[in-house]
């Protein structure tokens, strides 16, 4: 006989059972449990946080090479700067040592000179202004640094073939500083024309005359140099590039050398009023003007005196310019010569220089 006891184990033991079964086969068997999500459509992507940190890592990067290139900048900077200040050092002794030749040899042909009476001095040309006192006449000098070529220049009396004028007239018309009489000339119909080649402005007056007799001709080159001589062709003239000119007779030295002057010119006049232009090796140039009363050969200087002073005054190329009544200087607004004449002749030519 079943008890109620028995009867409600009964049951419980038949519920139960199931699950104990169930239990019993998970722990017989334990299959591997996996558990699939599909997470990877949730991961995170690259956004600011991430393109901060890396911006922030390249900029950090960034300064520190912009930092050394800095220092590195600095110190060739540095080195530049000395080697740039070492270089000027150089420079500026390497100038003042080339420019002490010419200041030595300057000194020397100054000191056969004198001291000047007056000087004008500009950026583009320096003149002084000599009294000469030789023992059988008295003169004046001119030392002239032609530190600009169109400082100097010559003029053609009135500006037309024919025409004449003072050498002050010249002066005060073309506002020069100071002025001399050039070449000689030929009066014809009452007029007053250059005598043979003459160059005004780069350009032939009259055309080339090949030198004749004892004529030479005398002027500047477009650089600013002096030049002078005979010429038998245009072309030979023409090598020196001249910029103006004028023609005289004689030649005096060249090279350094005394050219023989002719036996003509050593008597008529044998004394006399005149104007010589010359050069020494450093290009400067050097102007003569002997004073005389008059033009028949008993006052002024004779053309060996001349040639000889300008010589011993280390002169390497002179030309003896017209002379006599036409010997004029004009320097700072006034004739600083004794004009033979009396006054001031009127010329065709005139060289002169501007402040």
């Amino acid at each position: 006989m079943i008890t109620p006891v028995k009867s409600v184990n009964r049951f419980f033991m038949l519920t139960t059972a199931p699950f104990i079964g169930l239990l019993l086969c998970l722990w017989l068997y334990q299959p591997p449990l996996e558990l699939d999500l599909k997470i990877s459509q949730y991961a995170p992507v690259t956004g600011p946080l991430q393109e901060t940190a890396a911006l922030k890592s390249d900029l950090t990067k960034a300064q520190a090479a912009a930092a050394y290139t800095i220092k590195t900048v600095s110190a060739s900077a540095k080195v530049y700067k000395q080697t740039t200040n070492t270089m000027n050092a150089l420079v500026s002794t390497a100038t003042a040592q080339s420019a002490r030749p010419k200041f030595i040899y300057n000194r020397r042909i100054t000191a056969k000179l004198g001291s000047p009476e007056e000087v004008i001095s500009s950026s583009r040309i320096s003149i002084e202004l000599y009294r000469m006192n030789p023992e059988n006449y008295k003169g004046y000098a001119l030392k002239i640094k032609l530190k600009d070529p169109s400082a100097m220049a010559m003029s053609l009396g009135k500006e037309t073939p024919g025409g004449s004028e003072t050498t002050m007239q010249a002066v005060s018309r073309h506002g020069a500083v100071a002025g001399i009489n050039a070449g000689g000339f030929a009066d014809k119909g009452g007029k007053r024309y250059p005598l043979s080649t003459t160059i005004i402005g780069g350009h032939y007056l009259t055309g080339f005359e090949s030198s004749y007799k004892d004529l030479s001709f005398v002027g500047l080159n477009k650089s600013g140099k002096l030049i002078g001589g005979k010429f038998y062709t245009q072309s030979q003239l023409d090598k020196l590039d001249p910029a103006f000119g004028a023609t005289f007779v004689p030649v005096l030295l060249q090279n350094s050398i005394k050219v023989p002057i002719p036996e003509k010119w050593k008597a008529s006049p044998k004394r006399a009023p005149r104007t010589v232009m010359g050069k020494y090796k450093d290009d400067q140039i050097l102007v003569l003007v002997a004073d005389g009363y008059n033009e028949n050969g008993s006052s002024g200087a004779t053309l060996e005196e001349i040639q000889n002073k300008l010589y011993g005054m280390g002169v390497t190329d002179a030309y003896n310019l017209d002379g006599g009544g036409s010997s004029s200087l004009i320097f700072n607004g006034r004739v600083v010569n004794k004009p033979s004449d009396g006054n001031l002749r009127s010329v065709p030519t005139n060289f002169l220089f501007f402040e």
